[in-house]
């Protein structure tokens, strides 16, 4: 049996010690709003918070996140309210919305580190999540959205 604290919850999973974190989370946990698209860390649709950190959860074996601290998309806000969420909402970004759950869970640790990012800044940061449809500049927008109304907030959520 594997300790696991995913979205503020512990959970008790007895399964292989390298099975991808992805797995354990959709198939085990049942939570399946983070997504499988590549399998091999490259889309970003499978992006996970670990202790805070942004991780590909196809590519993360699961003994990797004993006792650690997980947060999904389920778990970003209680209601959808994070200002990401609000932010992806008013600027109308997803179009199939397939990549969003990693766009958001990265975007969420990019505002963490950075509350005001640049362009340049979101577009580095973002890199890494691959949208098929193109949203790439309703993103930047709706991350920008989010940055502001964080600071009118008084910061992260």
């Amino acid at each position: 049996m594997i300790s696991l604290k995913i979205n503020k919850q512990s959970y008790q999973v007895d399964a292989d010690p390298d099975m991808p974190l992805l797995w354990v989370i959709r198939d085990i946990i049942g939570l399946t709003g983070t997504k499988y698209g590549c399998g091999v860390a490259q889309c970003g649709a499978c992006v996970v918070h670990l202790n805070g950190e942004a991780v590909r959860s196809c590519v993360t074996k699961l003994r990797r996140v004993a006792d650690q601290e997980v947060v999904t998309i389920e778990g970003l806000s209680a209601n959808n309210d994070h200002p990401l969420q609000l932010a992806w909402n008013e600027a109308n970004v997803p179009q199939c919305g397939y990549c969003h759950s990693g766009q958001l869970m990265s975007a969420a640790v990019l505002l963490m580190e950075n509350p005001a990012p640049t362009d340049e800044d979101i577009d580095n940061a973002m890199s890494g999540n691959l949208c098929r449809c193109g949203t790439y500049l309703r993103v930047r927008k709706a991350i920008h959205l989010a940055a502001a109304m964080q600071k009118k907030e008084g910061g992260a959520k």
